[in-house]
Order: C-alpha cells, then sequence, then structure tokens
C-alpha cells in the first residue's frame, strides 16, 4: 500500500463517490457527459484530489477519489459539483430548463481499501500486551 503525505499527516484515504442530477434525469450524455469529464478532471487537479478512476451515466457519476484529509472528502465533492453545475448550466442552457439545480443535495461516499476493520481493531486491541517495557 502506498502513502502519502503533506506537512502534518501521512495519509491513505480513497473514497468511492456517487452522486446523481436533480430528480435523476438522464442528462449526463453526449457532449455534457464529455465535458463533465473535463471538469472533474481540471477541479481534481487544482485541488490536489486525485481522481483514480471515474464513470459518466447517464444519470449518476461514479468517482474514486484519494483526498487530503485535511482538504476533505465533503470540500472535495461539493467543490466537484459546484464548480460542474456552474459551468455545465452556462455552457448546456438546456441544464437550466427543466433543473432548478443540477445535482441533489445528497451524495454517496464510502472508504475503499486499506485493512479489514476487524484487523484494525485486533491491532489496536493488541497494543497494550504488546509493548516492550
Amino acid at each position: 500500500m502506498k502513502y502519502k503525505s503533506n506537512n502534518n499527516v501521512v495519509y491513505s484515504c480513497k473514497y468511492h463517490v456517487v452522486f446523481c442530477p436533480k430528480y435523476r434525469r438522464k442528462v449526463l450524455v453526449g457532449d455534457v457527459e464529455s465535458r463533465l469529464k473535463e471538469i472533474v478532471i481540471n477541479v481534481c487537479a487544482e485541488h490536489g484530489i486525485d481522481l483514480l478512476e471515474m464513470e459518466i451515466m447517464p444519470d449518476h457519476v461514479h468517482l474514486l477519489l484519494e483526498v487530503d484529509p485535511q482538504f476533505g472528502i465533503h470540500k472535495a465533492i461539493k467543490t466537484i459539483k459546484g464548480v460542474s453545475s456552474r459551468l455545465l448550466r452556462s455552457e448546456f442552457k438546456h441544464l437550466t430548463t427543466k433543473l432548478p439545480t443540477l445535482w441533489t443535495n445528497s451524495y454517496f461516499v464510502s472508504t475503499v481499501g486499506g485493512a479489514p476493520l476487524s484487523v484494525v481493531k485486533q491491532y489496536i486491541e493488541s497494543q497494550k500486551t504488546s509493548q516492550r517495557e
């Protein structure tokens, strides 16, 4: 496993993220899909977010991100959704006529990778007994 670091933290924080257009409308197709991919790549590059994988479906987006914990996954998602909504709605007028906003407020996020929970729990529980004086 590879770890990343900044000035204060050594980390491996990978997340599977899914979010949808408002009303789960199938609007992420054709030129909108292509432009959304460009926007996500650019936003991630600008903010130091590692984009490990991306798939755009007509009615939802899957991202695999590695995010510095001091930046935070919520801020990463909020930034990606905010910038992409603003740009896509200004470039594709049909996204403003039927949708009050491009994205729903909600999203799914799950951590990915690392040791299983049971292994981490066992490791922590064994710390006192494994210390050598």
